[in-house]
């Protein structure tokens, strides 16, 4: 038995979302019946991260087991004749035997895209969230490094949310104006359901005026997320990078995200 890891990337407009459901449109059903086509036998796939409905993917890491041997190329090229453009197998490399796609990830990177003009762009549509009115986005920048560090992040937690705990690490935030889109990175162990959108709802009243930047502190300090904003658009929301141990000797995410995006040469 082999142990293989993808690292896939997709558009997650035609998608609702991550996980297997019965109606079949969802990305894993669509990587898992490729599989099959390819393998002619039914494979299973493990995640690094559940993607909801509208989400997007820049780096999703998943890891499957086979019971024979092909030229680890042929995982590349072989699975992407059978998935549809939105969805590609980037790279495939065989792992130990012990590799978990989501349980060796010890940090995960999401971007958050927002087109920011009075008027909606047809360009950006599904692949960003609007917000209408002028954004701060140094106050924005400012509010968010509050998040940095290890906190009770229950203020931005869904109702729905089944993790065990709702703290976690946060290693890197911050926002980037390119002209009218602007740019929310966040970096972490790990994120609650919802986690980041409803920060960046946060973030969206802090940068339109609504509240000051010391709010953020505010609710990270009362852990309550009937006080945060709204749940904000998932269409601006991308998973963009997954981090495990040098030893799995796995391709580092190269990404330059705004690069990606077409934001900058």
């Amino acid at each position: 038995m082999f142990r293989i890891a993808l690292g896939l990337q997709y558009d997650g407009r035609m998608f609702q979302g991550w996980q297997s459901q019965t109606h079949g449109q969802t990305v894993q059903d669509r990587l898992e019946t490729a599989l099959q086509k390819f393998a002619n036998i039914p494979l299973s796939v493990q995640c690094a991260g559940r993607t909801d409905t509208g989400v997007h993917a820049l780096e999703q890491v998943v890891h499957l087991d086979v019971p024979f041997e092909r030229e680890i190329h042929a995982w590349v090229r072989g699975v992407n004749a059978f998935l549809p453009d939105t969805v590609a197998v980037r790279w495939a490399r065989v792992v130990a035997p012990e590799f978990h796609a989501r349980f060796d990830a010890y940090r995960r990177t999401y971007h958050y895209v927002i087109y920011n003009h009075a008027i909606r762009s047809p360009i950006w549509m599904g692949r960003s969230g609007w917000y209408h009115k002028h954004l701060d986005e140094q106050l924005m920048g400012q509010a968010i490094q509050a998040l940095i560090g290890e906190h009770d992040f229950s203020a931005f937690r869904s109702s729905e949310c089944q993790a065990k705990s709702p703290i976690k690490t946060m290693y890197e935030a911050d926002v980037t104006r390119v002209g009218d889109v602007i740019v929310i990175k966040l970096s972490g162990n790990a994120f609650l359901h919802h986690m980041v959108r409803n920060i960046v709802g946060s973030l969206i009243y802090i940068g339109s005026g609504r509240q000051p930047v010391g709010w953020m502190s505010d609710l990270l300090t009362m852990g309550n997320r009937q006080l945060a904003a709204p749940t904000f658009s998932p269409d601006g929301l991308y998973l963009s990078a997954i981090h495990y141990p040098e030893h799995y000797d796995l391709p580092a995410p190269k990404e330059d995200f705004l690069q990606a995006l077409g934001l900058k040469k």
